[in-house]
């Protein structure tokens, strides 16, 4: 009979893994039409006319009127997104009316940065997060739980681009030791040859020690305003589970027992918490990837956030929406990784 009953057991519970990565899969495509659609009205609604933007105000009234017909925009809002889509479906985003190439390209250009600086961020929050976040809870009321109560208070309370621009003051314009703005210095920009589009990476494939710590250099200062960021969200959160988690009666008997704090943190606080600690790490990460349009401008990161920005005071229609669609997509994507590994990793959700 146990034999029995295990088979059927693991069958059910591969059946309720497929049915839950099938609802996953609906929603995400479901969330992404929502988002497209709510963006290309939103888009459509903009009081800038990208007509005018690429024929100017003296162009004539046939010119204008072609160059609106050649972009669709003399068709119904609901037919220009159904077009739109079929588009998408063939994996054609369109053109930039800003810089005329395809949308796709500057997006493949374009995202290794975001990706390089969310990356390196996200690394830098969770190491400092969750290591404030553990001493906090080991040592309360000291001062390393009072400066974990202070870096949450400030990340939350101060804007990032307050941090960028004061980062830029003082370690690049007094102290010298940031580089700068940008991803290299022009006399590396034009020398390095992209492999995987990933500046860090390809200045260490190249050979060239300088070039590599110029890129260390450039990237330390934003990954340092951005990781702030993220510290502060992962150590207000995971603080606030583990003392919660803390206050529970199995913690005092194992005191009782004779277990030191060290240990109950590590072995007993920590593991029942990582289904908030995953979900913490996670969407820390995605909200370094959607928000670090800011920090992108100031430092003049050519990532996503900073050709977003361009593109909204340019009107550039395409450009948004593809940009929102990948932004949404890894949103999405993020968000049901995470609720994988939280059912792998918790049996309490299974």
């Amino acid at each position: 009979m146990a034999t029995t009953a295990q088979p059927s057991s693991r069958a059910a519970g591969l059946g309720r893994l497929v049915q839950r990565l099938a609802g996953n899969l609906l929603s995400l495509v479901v969330t992404l039409l929502g988002l497209l659609a709510f963006t290309f009205t939103l888009s459509h609604l903009s009081p800038v006319d990208p007509v005018l933007q690429l024929v100017g105000d003296h162009a004539s009234a046939s010119t204008y009127a072609q160059v609106r017909h050649q972009l669709g925009l003399d068709q119904s809002l609901p037919r220009q997104f159904w077009d739109y889509l079929k588009q998408l479906a063939h994996g054609n985003l369109g053109i930039s009316q800003s810089t005329g190439q395809p949308v796709l390209s500057d997006l493949l250009r374009t995202f290794p940065a975001t990706f390089t600086l969310a990356t390196c961020s996200l690394i830098v929050g969770a190491v400092c997060g969750i290591s404030l976040a553990l001493i906090s809870v080991w040592r309360p009321k000291s001062w390393i739980d009072h400066l974990a109560r202070i870096v949450s208070l400030l990340g939350y309370s101060v804007p990032v681009f307050w941090f960028g621009l004061l980062g830029l003051l003082l370690f690049y314009a007094v102290l010298h030791w940031s580089a700068g703005p940008g991803q290299l210095d022009d006399l590396y920009t034009y020398t390095l040859e992209p492999k995987t589009g990933i500046v860090l990476i390809d200045s260490w494939l190249s050979g060239d020690r300088a070039m590599f710590i110029n890129a260390l250099a450039h990237l330390w200062l934003p990954v340092a305003t951005l990781g702030l960021l993220s510290t502060a969200s992962i150590t207000r959160l995971l603080r606030a589970t583990l003392l919660e988690e803390n206050s529970k009666e199995y913690v005092t008997l194992a005191l009782a027992k004779g277990a030191s704090r060290w240990r109950i943190l590590w072995h007993h606080l920590l593991p029942n918490t990582r289904g908030t600690l995953i979900t913490v790490v996670m969407l820390s990460y995605v909200s370094l990837l959607e928000g670090s349009v800011l920090t992108e401008s100031v430092f003049s990161w050519p990532g996503m956030g900073r050709y977003l920005t361009n593109a909204l005071f340019a009107a550039d229609f395409p450009a948004i929406l593809g940009t929102t669609l990948v932004v949404g997509a890894c949103f999405i994507l993020i968000n049901a990784l995470t609720d994988a590994l939280v059912w792998l990793t918790d049996p309490r959700t299974r």
